[in-house]
């Protein structure tokens, strides 16, 4: 009869467990929804490992509110439908009080209404086009005034490029970040016929008719320049074919915006020697805090692994949302969100992160040349640029604010003084 008795408050502890009834002792589940398969697992899963290194770290540190961090990780497999059936799955079934994933813009589109609609929380480390701002995300990578516009200032002003060959694999972050750069580039005043705009499946492989046509760009002697917007393991038949076409970066530079230290680990780079990329931090970056952070990955995952942009992003977010739940007392999505407004953190380029009411945060632009070993030569860095959410440069966007604390609504036009609804484009 005992044995029974004890079974059955088992089973009630349990449950009570499960439902998080029981507060004191439970512990506080993250979610990690990153690709660890498909064509994005390249990048994707680099960023699992960061969350799962950082949760480790913090649980060293006794947790948050006393309570030890569970990861909850689940593989969404560059399936963009599965993204959401995963995130709705997170929240509903595993209960998670705040999710760390994406990359793609796609993935985040899928995502977005099933954590605005079950009121969830979301964490997005990964550059991406602007263009929206909802009150459950925050971004903490790259917005365009923070690296597609800076980069083409590089390469007007430093590199001397003429024409410009926007290449970027077909979905919503190239296209419409190739939207605000056409306009921006004819705002300078370069020719309609003078950008060359192609857009290319993700995964794809065969670049040899795409090369030959930015090649044949620069007939007339104009200096022509690769913008990339180029994700996943399409990267690898792109640079390759560069190699073979004997493009160097002195004939036709190319600046990559989803390129780091990762995608060049599994490639061969001496033929890559010179090209660029534009992100907010580097592993080449030199401060304190990066040499310690590098030392704990490389010791955590072992010396051949590097470290790049989307995982500093994460590593901001995530100290963040520590910060910011303590600071609340709570992990409930409104008390987080409001707390995260105005967290400071130093990123590990050596300057302060800040989030801002708009969901984004202040971050330095890094312009990195590579080299021959796949890591970055740093030959231009910015003080810390506040995230823009809508850009300046559509006329539809630059009428446009977001600001969560006061005006508590992501898209108010400052024209007609009124707050409208996030366009239903995902």
């Amino acid at each position: 009869m005992k044995f029974t008795k004890s079974l059955l408050l088992g089973a009630s502890l349990a449950s009570l467990i499960a439902s998080g009834a029981l507060a004191e002792g439970d512990t506080i589940k993250v979610g990690v929804l990153h690709s660890l398969s498909g064509t994005m697992a390249i990048s994707e899963t680099t960023l699992k490992d960061t969350v799962l290194m950082l949760i480790d770290e913090q649980n060293k540190k006794g947790g948050v509110m006393g309570k030890q961090l569970e990861a909850v990780v689940v593989d969404p497999a560059s399936d963009w439908p599965l993204f959401a059936e995963k995130a709705r799955e997170l929240i509903t079934v595993n209960d998670v009080d705040v999710i760390f994933g994406c990359w793609t813009s796609v993935s985040r589109k899928s995502v977005l209404p099933v954590i605005e609609e079950l009121n969830g929380l979301l964490f997005y480390p990964v550059q991406y086009e602007g263009e929206e701002s909802s009150k459950n995300v925050f971004y903490t990578g790259a917005a365009p005034n923070q690296q597609a516009i800076p980069a083409v200032d590089y390469f007007l002003e430093e590199l001397g490029v003429e024409k410009f060959a926007l290449l970027g694999t077909d979905y919503v972050y190239p296209r419409t970040t190739n939207n605000i750069l056409e306009a921006y580039l004819k705002g300078k005043g370069i020719a309609a016929e003078d950008i060359f705009v192609n857009y290319t499946p993700f995964g794809h492989s065969d670049w040899s008719k795409i090369v030959a046509d930015v090649k044949a760009l620069g007939a007339d002697g104009k200096k022509v320049g690769v913008i990339s917007t180029i994700n996943g393991d399409a990267n690898i038949g792109f640079y390759k074919e560069l190699a073979a076409a004997g493009i160097s970066a002195d004939d036709i530079p190319v600046v990559a915006f989803s390129v780091g230290e990762e995608e060049l680990s599994g490639l061969d780079t001496t033929n890559l020697v010179g090209h660029l990329a534009a992100w907010n931090y580097f592993q080449s970056a030199e401060s304190p805090a990066n040499e310690e952070f590098v030392a704990a990955w490389k010791a955590t995952m072992g010396d051949n692994r590097v470290t790049n942009d989307p995982m500093e992003a994460t590593y901001i977010g995530f100290n963040m949302w520590v910060n910011a739940v303590e600071a609340a007392g709570s992990t409930e999505t409104d008390a987080v969100e409001a707390a995260m407004i105005g967290q400071e953190f130093p990123n590990l380029t050596g300057s302060m992160a800040t989030m801002l009411p708009n969901h984004h945060l202040t971050k330095p632009v890094l312009i990195g040349e590579i080299q021959a070993d796949g890591q970055f030569d740093i030959i231009s860095q910015t003080d810390p640029v506040p995230g823009d959410a809508w850009t300046d440069f559509l006329p539809e966007s630059a009428v446009l604010e977001s600001d969560w604390k006061d005006l508590k609504c992501g898209m108010y036009n400052t024209e007609t003084k009124t707050c409208v609804q996030l366009k239903s484009n995902y």
